[in-house]
């Protein structure tokens, strides 16, 4: 029996009222139909990270950091704040560094009209950065249609499985890379 693939789910937005907490909800009841995968959500919400850079890292930075590291692969959920993804999220991504090596990225985007893809654009750069893999396919909602349901389209349904087969592939393809010979960046 294989070991499930760890996927740390990380909700983007920090903002009261946000739309990230319900996003993932659906896109988490999405993934749990697959058996091989064992998903956690990480809120940003739940950090209390500090408004400057510390000299030293806060029990809050370690913490996400070993969330990071423990994940085989990632979903970052994130909105689209002025064609571009939250402030928190760019400063949590930067605590980490080699955690995020050699590990495989999707994303699940939201804005209205654009579905967040400058935000997921901007990311891919960012990731690349930090040697991770991002995969091709989006989830992208237009929260102009309304928010994902249970009941929501086939197509959004359909994006979800694309997303979750190709981090799913290269998740477990990197977990055994990372195995056999470690990355060095």
């Amino acid at each position: 029996m294989m070991t499930p693939l760890r996927i740390a789910v990380i909700i983007g937005s920090t903002r009261e009222g946000r739309a990230g907490d319900r996003v993932t909800n659906w896109f988490t009841e999405q993934a749990a139909r697959h058996d091989d995968l064992a998903v956690t959500v990480v809120d940003l919400t739940e950090y209390d990270f500090p408004a400057s850079y510390p000299a030293e890292p806060t029990a809050s930075i370690r913490a996400f950091v070993r969330e990071v590291g423990r994940a085989d692969a990632f979903v970052v959920v994130t909105p689209e704040y002025n064609h571009s993804f939250p402030a928190p999220l760019k400063q949590a991504i930067d605590y980490a560094y080699d955690e995020w090596q050699a590990k495989p990225v999707g994303f699940v985007s939201y804005g209205c009209r654009s579905t967040g893809r400058y935000a997921v654009d901007q990311l891919r750069t960012v990731f690349t950065a930090l040697h991770a893999m991002t995969v091709r396919d989006v989830v992208g909602i237009d929260l102009l249609g309304g928010e994902p349901t249970p009941q929501c389209t086939d197509e959004l349904r359909r994006d979800a499985s694309v997303l979750l087969d190709q981090l799913r592939w290269w998740g477990l393809a990197l977990r055994d890379a990372r195995a056999a010979r470690p990355y060095v960046s």
